[in-house]
């Protein structure tokens, strides 16, 4: 357990010390502004608009905005947060490949599953942390402006979105174990995500898929309940699993 804290330790010092840490924080707090302050200013917006639109034919009509309108935006927004989130921490394994420390660390009898877990761990722990702050702030604007009660199933909604996240970020660990360049990493994360969006829409596999985790936000208009999310929780957390445990083994087969 030494050798796992020790080397989790490095993690987080390596993170402060390269300001991916400020970034990651500045980035979901934006985006957790963003979301009821463009669902405030959308009336305004549409009112300097008026004109130029009637003169295009369209007739621009009272627009009422309330907590749905910013949570609806939380959700348009959180996809982006992803990916810049997977694009910032794709080196997480690939710059160590690079620099040769983690290399030098395995050959010098640090286990593989330490390093992996360590750095699951931290991915893991970084993305709750903006995810977190991102949900806190539009909750607190949300609150202050409107009335979050609007939203049905709320908190299960967020769970499943941060769920989702969790599986995209174990399989960057694994294409990040099994890969030594950043662009393969990016591609390979992105193209499996893609490949199961492709696959929901199949009707007879798409209840199976974490991607459909990705729609939870259905969750807040009642237009969906949270059992039917039931067997993609238990496929994304299967996947979590595998995807780590896959990710050890390949780093146990690069230390040999």
């Amino acid at each position: 357990m030494k050798a796992l804290f020790a080397f989790l330790q490095k993690e987080c010092l390596e993170i402060a010390r390269t300001g991916k840490l400020i970034i990651l924080i500045l980035l979901f707090v934006l985006f957790g502004i963003m979301n009821p302050a463009v669902a405030k200013l959308t009336p305004w917006m549409l009112e300097m608009l008026s004109e130029q639109l009637a003169e295009s034919g369209f007739a621009v009509l009272d627009v009422t905005v309330d907590a749905m309108t910013s949570w609806t935006q939380f959700y348009k927004n959180i996809p982006l947060a992803l990916i810049a989130y997977v694009l910032i921490f794709s080196d997480s394994f690939t710059g160590e490949y690079r620099s040769g420390t983690l290399l030098l660390a395995l050959t010098k009898g640090l286990p593989g599953y330490k390093v992996v877990l360590a750095k699951t761990m931290m991915l893991l722990s970084l993305w709750t942390l903006g995810y977190g702050l991102c949900f806190a702030i539009t909750w607190g604007y949300n609150a202050y402006f409107w009335d979050n009660g609007i939203a049905a199933h709320l908190l299960q909604s967020a769970v499943l979105w941060w769920l989702f996240g969790v599986w995209v970020i174990c399989l960057l660990v694994l294409f990040s174990a099994l890969m030594q360049n950043n662009t393969g990493v990016v591609l390979s994360t992105g193209g499996a995500v893609l490949l199961l969006y492709g696959l929901s829409a199949i009707p007879k596999v798409k209840a199976y898929l974490p991607v459909l985790l990705m729609n939870s936000g259905s969750l807040l208009s009642g237009t969906a309940e949270p059992d039917a999310y039931g067997k993609a929780v238990l496929a994304a957390v299967a996947s979590v699993v595998g995807s780590v445990t896959a990710g050890i083994l390949i780093m146990n087969k690069k230390q040999m």
